[in-house]
């Protein structure tokens, strides 16, 4: 496959779990992402862009993993024909045990998902044992073969994944001491008897195992998108959530004094902590003087793994690799801080504030030694990237230097129209995007292009009311409209619906520059369904599901018109 920034793209953002595919069980799947690769492709896009998909715990934030590298066993299609383990009568019995109607109508349901699709998959291990690996097949070789294969990190994750199933928490800390660390489990372990130690190398033979029906079809679903000509592109965060196999089993790699997160940012407006605090994601700092005595085998092991079942590959938050903010609490304790003030909460803290680290940008020394020393892991990472192409999400608060310094290491970064300013305060001309760019309207972050619209709309709209702030947020409102308007090559001569300019939008960012244009899945549909609201804690987050199924996508009466009419357009033929 051809990933060169001299042929653009056009592409599709959307959660795996979002998806309704003909055969899911109340998630998205390969299955649902098989026909959204063939939906793209008929379209004419080139890129099918998801969120990370690592398995996570209770928290289902795919940015809050509980594996660096193990897929998450939701995204499993767990079908006859995709998995022959499989019997019609384990789906049939298993679907009608777990079954609930608003599971395949609504959100999802983790509550139910979760135990239902690992109950088939149990099963299927169950009929994989009695059978494949009993003779020994053809099938039990290449899974043998396989896990030889990922010594690694493989073993220690199913030692993790049991020890979390017995304990019904991925919460290490409240474990019994002497199972905290792999280290002291297997030490553990070794002393129990036979016995157990024969039902434990089982279960964690079960972990492997679907670990192995996962990757399988991850590989799979790759070559097929190669086939249709559409890139697959997957994310990595950049941090790994405390509670994870990865400390689990290399607590020395971290620095858990320190928790990762971003400072304030204008853009988001949501509890009191995150305006007055910021981002507090809970994951550990990394110790790279530790990492560096391995050659960053940690992290190249992680882009090495991508690279199984993507194409192109987003490095969330790529500006830590540079410098990355840290709090000095973990975000259990987010709403004591969230109304103290700096010197209260120095005090409760033991003395620290929220900082960056290594350094903050507040001198040019300072600038210098952070570019140095982000440019010197990300040649790490660029070099296990090998013939795939590497994005850098470099959106926020973003240093001079960090885009010039991606550049230079031919690491595509992020363009946001609104975002991107001339001194006047104009928006940048999208011709004028440097080609080596992502371009989109929005991230899973931010509110869809229909509901920011829509808020200035009734912002201006309520203007008239006499009161002097009302005309102000009105003018500023108007300002905001005219400004994006113009940047899309169009005029909002008065209040219009979204419905009369989504399309001119979606036409504005199909013409700029960038090697990418791609599109979040509500800004190209125009709904107002949000994915995650950033500080929240909500069971809205992370569980929203795109109301059309897949397979309905290109008959749907206002979808279908529109498509038609950006057909040639989404090719981005120059």
């Amino acid at each position: 496959m051809e990933l060169s920034p001299e042929h653009k793209m056009s592409g599709i953002l959307a959660p795996l779990f979002a998806l309704r595919g003909k055969n899911d069980l109340g998630v998205g799947d390969v299955g649902a992402l098989r026909e959204l690769v063939e939906w793209a492709s008929g379209c004419g896009m080139s890129v099918v862009q998801l969120l990370p998909v690592n398995e996570t715990g209770n928290d289902h934030s795919p940015y809050n993993a509980i594996s660096s590298v193990a897929l998450d066993p939701l995204t499993i299609e767990l079908t006859v024909e995709a998995l022959e383990d499989i019997t019609p009568e384990i789906l049939a019995e298993e679907r009608e045990r777990f079954y609930l109607r608003r599971m395949y109508e609504g959100p999802v349901f983790y509550k139910i998902v979760k135990p239902l699709k690992r109950a088939i998959l149990h099963r299927a291990f169950e009929r994989f044992t009695d059978g494949p690996w009993k003779r020994k097949d053809a099938r039990a070789q290449a899974f043998q073969a396989w896990m030889g294969l990922q010594e690694s990190w493989l073993p220690g994750f199913a030692l993790f994944r049991v020890l979390m199933a017995e304990f019904e928490t991925e919460r290490w800390d409240q474990w019994p001491e002497d199972r905290r660390t792999r280290a002291c489990a297997l030490s553990w372990l070794e002393v129990q008897p036979a016995k157990t130690r024969k039902v434990w190398e089982l279960r964690m033979r079960e972990v492997m195992y679907g670990q192995w029906v996962a990757w399988m079809q991850w590989g799979g679903i790759k070559a097929y998108a190669e086939k249709l000509g559409v890139a697959l592109m997957g994310d990595i965060p950049f941090g790994v959530g405390l509670y994870s196999a990865d400390y689990f089993c290399e607590p020395e790699i971290f620095d858990v004094r320190w928790s990762g997160g971003a400072p304030p940012e204008p853009a988001f407006h949501g509890d009191l902590f995150t305006e007055r605090w910021g981002q507090n994601w809970g994951v550990p700092l990394y110790r790279w003087d530790v990492l560096k005595k391995t050659d960053l085998h940690w992290w190249r092991q992680r882009v090495h793994k991508v690279r199984e079942v993507f194409h192109v590959f987003r490095i969330d938050h790529v500006l830590g690799f540079y410098r990355v903010y840290g709090f000095p609490w973990r975000p259990e304790r987010n709403p004591e801080f969230a109304v103290l003030d700096e010197v209260a909460a120095r005090q409760r803290a033991g003395g620290e504030l929220p900082r960056f680290h290594p350094y903050a940008d507040d001198t040019e020394a300072h600038q210098l030694a952070n570019r140095a020393h982000g440019e010197e892991l990300l040649r790490a990472l660029v070099e296990e990237t090998g013939r795939y192409a590497l994005i850098g999400e470099d959106l926020g608060t973003v240093p001079d230097y960090v885009r010039p310094s991606l550049e230079a290491l031919d690491i595509a970064g992020f363009k946001v129209p609104m975002w991107e300013k001339e001194w006047d305060t104009r928006l940048t001309s999208g011709k004028a995007y440097g080609r080596l760019s992502v371009a989109t309207y929005a991230t899973h972050d931010h509110e869809p292009l229909k509901t920011m619209w829509e808020r200035w709309m009734r912002t201006i709209a309520s203007g008239d009311s006499g009161r002097a702030e009302d005309a102000d947020a009105r003018n500023v409102a108007w300002w905001e409209v005219r400004r994006l308007a113009a940047w899309a090559g169009f005029e909002v001569p008065r209040i219009v619906e979204f419905e009369q300019v989504h399309e001119r939008l979606l036409l504005g960012l199909l013409a700029c520059n960038s090697w990418m244009a791609v599109f979040m899945v509500t800004d190209l549909f125009g709904t107002a369904q949000r994915f995650n609201v950033p500080g929240a804690v909500a069971d809205s987050n992370w569980s929203e599901r795109i109301a059309l199924p897949v397979s309905e996508w290109s008959r749907d009466r206002r979808l279908a018109p529109l498509l038609k009419r950006l057909d040639g357009k989404l090719k981005r033929r120059d």
